[in-house]
């Protein structure tokens, strides 16, 4: 693979890469832009970075008028989200990742990065007001993620400051009493030296439950707010600084189970699913010399959480009981990551080899606090503390003009320190490694094929239910190995875009979720009790047949299977050979936009995917299911956009979480459903 040389600081590299939508003349062919991503140390293209990845970019994410990631997330094959929540909170990639969180502190499979700054225990967070692009990297991606990424990563980022000014004001109205409320502004603050853009969103809506013990219907109420702000100084021709803020102020509501598995709740006592974070992230970008790039980046998050529910999901009176469980959290976060990029003249083992190298430090304070009360009160808090630091690097080296041969490894110590009001301590200090060695063959300026073995790694944790077996009360690092080959295609003069992946996964200690009924509540704990195997291909389409109709398809098959399964809980299901939960074996999506005129596109699609089951812990099931989404967009005088939406068109009801235990009728299985059909209508105005 060439790789050009590098010449400016990468962030605005980034900015050159980037080909503008440009409408074609009546006798060109239309060519698909190319977006640069941030899969790898240096930028590139979607199409020339060799990993199974998928865009979804801001026209998607506005023709469906989409709040939240979990609305788009279907689009990515073999992507799965789950709920519990108001919101789909909880991620998995190629079958792997947490679906809840109670008291138990938790490592995530799949990270979750917006602008730069660590998510992954927070998916409420995911909101996409002035989101650009979104970008899902399949299989490990340790050497440049870490700890947090042995499944994949979800990067979101939101809309760079331009030098021009720009403006956005967006509104819009939708059934349940759905309304948004928008504005972003940016430009030139000082010329030549600073630009800046900042945004500021609403969005409000009763939610899709109908309380009858209390007579409401927005007991599953969501109320977001997000501010995003960014700044970008041109300190000197060698030295930029970008500047990241935000703040989230999300006050759901959560009343979503139900006893007879239908929309209509009988809870006294609805819970919440609530976050405030304040976010500051920095960037710099350090022309050096004509050999080296010097990039850094340090970040700040801090986030409180509440999260609860009706235990009961009723009076109480019906099943012979009544309780509520409610779990708060407060984040403290800090990273600090400083790399050194070879430019052309610091290539090395003559002139055939870029090379990174780096330093990362990432340091999470949480405190929790639950009360678990079914008649007696069960209070719980204290603190879990975890300090990561890495050392990484990576060799592109260029064996020929179209064969890049690539090695990457990362050492990293991780320690945690977690104590509790039942006078439990632990502490766990161990060094983690992850590995990459990846083979690329730029066969010419289309076609790019690529193949990579690559090593993945989950830390250890702690089990704080005192209920547990001392033996059980830690558990061990989960790793992974990943081999993947694929190509990726340019076809008919750039206006069919094509790409194929195949992957073969080996999982060794895998981290696997107990749960265990006791009485009126449940025992829960992960424990290493499996070995797994996770092999499939992702495949997707993007095909303008004609200047006016665009074709865009994918797909993701999957066989996840436990190997070997030594069941913590004897009084669970047995799992060796089973699939492993969250896995369904198919996913697809296949959508048309046609662009009728100046004025007019009309988009629709169907994204669907296979039953897959709920847990590890049961054998309750998923259906099968197909959702249809259309939208028409009517532009006027270049500023004017009018966006008339509907999701899930033919009212399908799916779930995206569930549960299967005794509720005082005997052991069943329970629901919560996603989003129905739901329209509305958008207006924005550009400037």
């Amino acid at each position: 693979m060439i790789v050009k040389p590098i010449t400016k600081p990468l962030s605005l590299i980034s900015l050159l890469l980037t080909t503008p939508v440009l409408a074609a003349e009546d006798d060109e062919t239309v060519k698909l832009p190319e977006v640069v991503v941030s899969a790898d140390f240096r930028p590139n293209t979607a199409e020339k970075t060799p990993i199974s990845l998928t865009e979804i970019k801001k026209e998607t994410i506005e023709a469906r008028s989409a709040q939240h990631l979990e609305e788009v997330l279907n689009l990515a094959p073999n992507v799965n989200v789950t709920s519990g929540a108001s919101r789909g909170r909880f991620l998995q990639i190629r079958g792997m990742g947490i679906r809840s969180q109670y008291n138990n502190p938790v490592n995530p499979s799949v990270g979750l990065i917006i602008d730069g700054i660590d998510f992954s225990r927070l998916g409420g967070a995911a909101t996409l007001f002035d989101i650009d692009a979104i970008e899902v990297l399949r299989g490990p991606q340790g050497t440049k993620f870490g700890p947090n990424a042995i499944a994949g990563v979800v990067t979101m980022q939101s809309a760079e400051p331009t030098k021009d000014f720009k403006l956005r004001a967006q509104s819009g109205v939708a059934e349940y009493n759905t309304r948004n409320l928008g504005l972003a502004v940016g430009g030139t603050i000082v010329e030549d030296r600073l630009l800046g853009r900042a945004s500021i969103y609403s969005h409000k809506s009763d939610g899709y439950m109908q309380n009858d013990t209390l007579g409401r219907d927005n007991t599953q109420n969501q109320d977001e707010l997000t501010f995003r702000s960014k700044f970008k100084l041109f300190a000197t021709e060698d030295l930029t600084l970008d500047f990241t803020l935000m703040h989230l102020n999300i006050d759901n509501g959560y009343d979503a189970f139900t006893l007879d598995n239908s929309r209509r709740s009988k809870a006294d006592q609805p819970g919440e699913d609530a976050l405030i974070a304040n976010a500051f992230g920095v960037k710099a970008n350090w022309q050096a010399s004509d050999a080296v790039i010097i990039q850094s980046e340090a970040t700040f998050l801090k986030a409180d959480s509440a999260y609860g529910f009706d235990g009961d999901w009723s009076k109480g009176l019906a099943i012979g009981y009544s309780g509520t469980e409610q779990y708060k959290r407060k984040h403290d976060n800090y990273s600090f990551e400083v790399r050194a990029l070879s430019d052309k003249a610091g290539r090395i083992f003559n002139d055939s080899t870029d090379w990174t190298v780096g330093f990362y430090h990432f340091s999470q304070d949480e405190k929790f606090d639950s009360n678990i009360n079914y008649g007696t009160p069960n209070l719980l808090n204290g603190r879990f503390d975890t300090d990561n630091t890495a050392l990484f690097g990576q060799l592109d080296s260029h064996l020929t003009e179209k064969l890049t041969l690539v090695t990457g490894l990362r050492a990293e110590h991780f320690e945690a320190r977690y104590r509790d009001s039942d006078s439990l301590v632990k502490n766990i200090s161990e060094m983690l490694y992850g590995t990459k060695l990846g083979l690329n063959y730029q066969a010419n300026q289309d076609h790019l094929l690529y193949t990579s073995l690559s090593r993945g790694y989950k830390p250890g944790g702690v089990n704080n239910d005192n209920r547990v077996q001392p033996s059980q009360r830690a558990f061990n690092t989960e790793y992974m190995w990943n081999l993947e080959a694929g190509v990726k295609s340019h076809w008919l003069d750039g206006s069919l875009v094509t790409n194929v992946a195949v992957f073969y996964a080996k999982r060794k200690d895998a981290q696997t979720k107990s749960s265990t009924q006791v009485g009126t509540s449940f025992i829960e704990f992960y424990d290493n009790a499996a070995q797994a195997t996770h092999m499939g291909l992702e495949a997707g389409l993007d095909w303008f047949l004609t200047d006016q109709l665009r074709v865009i398809g994918s797909l993701g098959l999957l066989n996840a299977k436990f190997n070997e399964y030594q069941n913590p809980n004897p009084a669970a299901v047995k799992l060796q050979g089973r699939d492993v939960a969250s896995a369904p074996s198919y996913q697809y999506n296949l959508g048309a936009e046609w662009y009728a005129n100046a004025a007019w596109t009309l988009r629709a699609n169907v994204e669907g995917k296979d039953a897959f089951y709920f847990s590890d812990s049961h054998n309750s099931k998923s259906s099968a299911y197909a959702l249809v989404n259309a939208n028409a967009d009517y532009k006027y005088d270049k500023h004017w956009r009018l966006s008339i939406w509907v999701r899930n068109l033919l009212d399908k009801d799916y779930a995206t979480r569930g549960f299967f235990f005794d509720q005082g009728f005997g052991n069943q299985g329970y629901q919560q459903y996603g989003e129905p059909r739901i329209g509305g209508i958008t207006v924005t105005y550009d400037y």
